[in-house]
């Protein structure tokens, strides 16, 4: 019986009268489903001119009936979840973890360097103990704009940070902020003095990014720079590792209250032509093992660069899963929904997949835990790198390893040059990152195989779906970029189907058939869309030649 007095968060499912309501309509589905397939078998031979198309549409019935009983697998045990962060507030704070947080970034020209670092201020200034929170920006594009842009928030970070806890700012990204909040009723020159500290590096930025690259001058300012000399290309340059605020003791940075800041870390990793770079999977295997050696957070957040913080509270909302002492030795990751700013009313390309995030993965966490989407996403360190699951484990001791804040003894540029090799083309040789260890490679959908291995390795994962909006991102709004997505998804998808990963076998005997299906529901987007086709345009020509392939009534 879960003591639910100690307890730091509550499950619940649909109330009785909701869940008799949902299961008499699917019920009454699947009655309409087996009456479709019975017209088309009874009626089959008596269109012998068009039996071929007859069968077509029967098959495709069938398909989209199979795929429907798919679904609801992950409606039939609808969970929603509420955290008692107040009780987690009462703990010691010293037993609170370090938590590393990932922020991922390709290209400077599709993802502008000021939206990068808007992100990163938001989630430098969640409300939790600042020396316990990392920062690692992985540029994967090694853009000196988006370095000199870091440079620029870090020292902007001295303002924005203790500005956020005075005020309680609950979207801490400077942006989303300014352009929704009005200034605070006993602080209007606070938020005018910090607001034109902003604008000021918003526009060091954008002349930057408009010019294109870094002038003479501000490279004989910046000494970092250096780094960049033998650049050769986005796809051909040595590691780039620096420290900004933090990790060693000559890098510690206060902010203007004298209160100590989250370390900061640019990575850009080591890439070659000649040498296939995993794309994000190998970025985020990279930002592993180089946090590993510098604070290793035993709690690992990743977000994508344009997916911002919106809620200073996530951090404690995720811990308190984590946390629990009944629950939470058996939870790997906490996975927040995606939700987007810039959605438009009508929503007409399906950005928001409001289905997804309001139904299925509700029900998924009551089948063992949602998939792993890549961002907005809280992992146990040790389940990234390959731990398996075991019932005698306890949460006692785990969390009180590694916790003390400490600043490394090594100077920053004896550290930096010392793990640079951790982030080299080479160093995965011979091992099992992106085998055993770390996020999976050969798929572009790394992140669902990823989550799928853990699950089938007896973790659990949670769904947390706050109030709040726990992230916000940038959404596709015209049909190319939403077309482009979709086909990557739905490729990596049925990639997954068709190799050893698949659910069906992969996750027999380890997951539970519900969670199997549910799985499937996704992994068979691309095979959906043969039979959409032919129930699509067979009955329009058919229709428009006076052949009707549907019962007629009157």
């Amino acid at each position: 019986m879960r003591n639910e007095g100690n307890a730091l968060f509550e499950s619940r499912g649909v109330s009785r009268g909701l869940l008799i309501c949902s299961r008499a309509f699917a019920a009454s589905t699947l009655l309409a489903i087996v009456s479709i397939w019975l017209y088309r078998c009874v009626h089959l031979f008596a269109h012998n001119n068009h039996a071929l198309v007859w069968i077509g549409m029967f098959a495709a019935e069938v398909w989209f009936g199979l795929y429907w009983m798919l679904t609801q697998a992950s409606r039939w045990n609808i969970i929603y979840r509420r955290t008692f962060k107040d009780k987690l507030s009462y703990r010691d704070e010293k037993e609170l973890p370090g938590v590393d947080i990932f922020v991922c970034t390709a290209d400077p020209t599709i993802e502008p360097p000021i939206m990068v670092i808007n992100t990163v201020l938001s989630v430098m200034a969640y409300d939790y103990p600042s020396e316990k929170l990392s920062v690692y920006l992985s540029d994967d594009g090694g853009s000196d704009i988006t370095f000199y842009a870091l440079t620029l928030a870090s020292a902007f970070a001295k303002h924005w940070i203790p500005y956020c806890k005075k005020y309680k700012v609950e979207s801490p990204c400077p942006a989303a902020y300014f352009n929704t909040s009005a200034p605070p009723e006993e602080g209007s020159e606070d938020w005018a003095s910090i607001k034109d500290l902003y604008e000021e590096m918003k526009n060091q930025i954008q002349s930057v990014t408009e010019l294109g690259g870094i002038s003479k001058e501000l490279r004989l300012e910046y000494n970092e720079f250096t780094q960049w000399e033998s650049f050769s290309s986005a796809r051909d340059h040595d590691t780039i590792l620096h420290i900004l605020i933090g990790v060693s003791s000559d890098k510690e940075v206060k902010d203007i209250d004298g209160c100590t800041l989250p370390n900061l870390i640019y990575l850009a990793r080591e890439k070659r032509p000649q040498h296939h770079h995993n794309y994000k999977a190998g970025a985020m295997n990279s930002l592993i093992r180089v946090s590993e050696k510098m604070s290793n957070g035993l709690i690992i957040l990743n977000v994508d660069c344009d997916m911002y913080s919106n809620s200073s509270q996530s951090v404690k909302d995720a811990l308190c899963f984590f946390m629990d002492k009944e629950k939470g030795n058996e939870i790997a990751y906490v996975q927040f929904p995606q939700n987007y700013e810039n959605v438009t009313k009508n929503d007409i390309y399906a950005s928001y997949m409001r289905t997804i995030s309001e139904v299925d993965f509700h029900g998924m966490d009551g089948l063992g835990g949602p998939l792993y989407i890549g961002t907005g996403c809280f992992h146990r360190r040790d389940t990234l790198c390959g731990r398996v699951f075991s019932k005698n484990q306890t949460t006692s001791n785990y969390w009180n390893r590694g916790n003390e804040h400490r600043f490394l003894e090594e100077a920053s540029f004896d550290l930096q040059e010392r793990l640079k090799n951790l982030a080299s083309c080479t160093f995965e040789k011979d091992t099992q990152w992106g085998n055993e260890v770390g996020l999976k490679y050969g798929c572009p959908v790394e992140d669902v195989i990823t989550g799928l291995s853990i699950q089938c390795s007896g973790w659990k994962s949670v769904y947390y779906n706050p109030e709040r909006k726990a992230f916000l991102g940038v959404a596709p709004t015209s049909l190319y970029p939403t077309l482009v997505q979709h086909k990557r998804w739905s490729e990596g998808d049925l990639q997954i189907l068709l190799s050893k990963y698949s659910p069906a076998s992969y996750g027999f005997g380890r997951i539970s058939p519900g969670h199997i299906m549910g799985y499937c529901v996704y992994l068979l987007w691309a095979p959906s869309s043969l039979p959409t086709l032919y129930y699509c345009i067979i009955p329009s020509l058919h229709l428009l030649s006076g052949n009707h392939l549907f019962p007629q009534f009157g």
